[in-house]
């Protein structure tokens, strides 16, 4: 568990590369803000966590499954009651916030709209699909 990373791990580190490409400036891990989100945009009152499936319990994910032992169930399960906690806090103080997850980051077009739409809502593009409309002169 000691090799575990907190910070810099390479989701975190693939955000950050897209974030910057897209020419957003951001801050790291700021110690003031609960929960010590992994990316912080303090003029748009914005956090982002990256978080790992398993670690955090990703629901419906297989990564997120809950392990066998007694330990870590109730290590994931504190795990997600914290950030629970930390995600109300953050509201109650007017901070917005966005959850990446690791499995989110096999579809990088997902994941780059998913950040527009969170930092930008004016101008990102939806990440849904459009509605199909069908022809009326079809027949």
């Amino acid at each position: 568990m000691r090799s575990v990373k907190s910070k810099n791990t390479k989701p975190e580190l693939l955000i950050r590369k897209v974030l910057t490409r897209l020419g957003y400036r951001y801050r790291l891990h700021a110690k003031d803000i609960p929960g010590k989100p992994d990316i912080i945009f303090r003029k748009r009152r914005k956090v982002i966590f990256i978080h790992g499936c398993f670690w955090h319990g990703h629901e419906g994910c297989p990564r997120g499954a809950m392990a066998d032992s007694a330990f870590w169930r109730k290590k994931i399960t504190d795990n997600i009651e914290r950030d629970k906690n930390i995600l109300s806090l953050l509201t109650q103080n007017n901070w917005e916030f966005l959850v990446i997850w690791e499995c989110e980051l096999r579809d990088m077009n997902y994941t780059q709209a998913k950040l527009l739409e969170f930092l930008d809502p004016s101008s990102a593009v939806t990440s849904e699909k459009p509605p199909q409309v069908s022809d009326p002169n079809e027949g």
